[in-house]
């Protein structure tokens, strides 16, 4: 055995390198306890808590009507049928195949309406009960009925070209999906609204106009 000549040189020998430490802390040395977000990831630049409650789907049965209509564009796709969990990865694959239609009009936009900021963790397949939440598995949002997803403008885009694009963003997506423009009216759940007419106008007459 060597011997150490002082007290000072066995705290040094105890003491972790300085060299090999990282220098933001033990907590944040391992790969594992940081989140780094892609260049092109659909994700939250930064979170409170990485694990959240699973939640429900969000059903509209206060009356609004908010997020049905088109806002920026002059084509969009909403939600027909039931509330769905959309993950980032389905909302990426359905914006890049709009890009792609879209990509020989030039000004040509995509406007995404919903974000993915809700984390999924998911737990390994016959894992015994307990022992804590799953780990974080992907990001995702929840749709409800009537919610406006993508929307395309920035530049004049003919009817047929825009359902045409629409139609590939729709095959990415997990529920179905309808086509409108901006004289769509608002979805309440399954239900339109659609404004009502006077009582002194004759609904046939504003047919035949029609």
């Amino acid at each position: 055995m060597f011997s150490l000549p002082s007290a000072r040189t066995l705290l040094a020998a105890c003491r972790p390198s300085t060299w090999t430490s990282s220098p933001f802390g033990p907590a944040l040395s391992s790969p594992s306890m940081v989140f780094a977000r892609g260049r092109h990831q659909l994700a939250p630049r930064s979170v409170k808590f990485i694990k959240r409650h699973k939640g429900v789907l969000p059903v509209p049965v206060g009356g609004s009507i908010k997020g049905t209509t088109l806002a920026f564009g002059d084509w969009g796709i909403r939600v027909k049928g039931n509330g769905a969990r959309i993950t980032a990865k389905q909302l990426k694959s359905a914006d890049d195949a709009l890009k792609r239609k879209l990509k020989p009009i030039k000004g040509a936009k995509v406007y995404m309406r919903v974000f993915p900021d809700i984390p999924v963790c998911i737990k390994g397949n016959e894992t015994r009960m307990g022992k804590g939440k799953g780990s974080f598995e992907y990001w995702a949002t929840r749709v409800a009925p009537g919610r406006v997803i993508f929307e395309l403008g920035g530049a004049p885009i003919r009817e047929e070209l825009a359902r045409e694009a629409l139609r590939l963003a729709c095959a990415k997506l997990p529920t179905l999906m309808e086509f409108i423009d901006r004289k769509a009216p608002p979805r309440l759940g399954n239900l339109l609204i659609t404004p009502e007419l006077s009582a002194d106008v004759n609904p046939q007459q504003t047919i035949a106009a029609s």
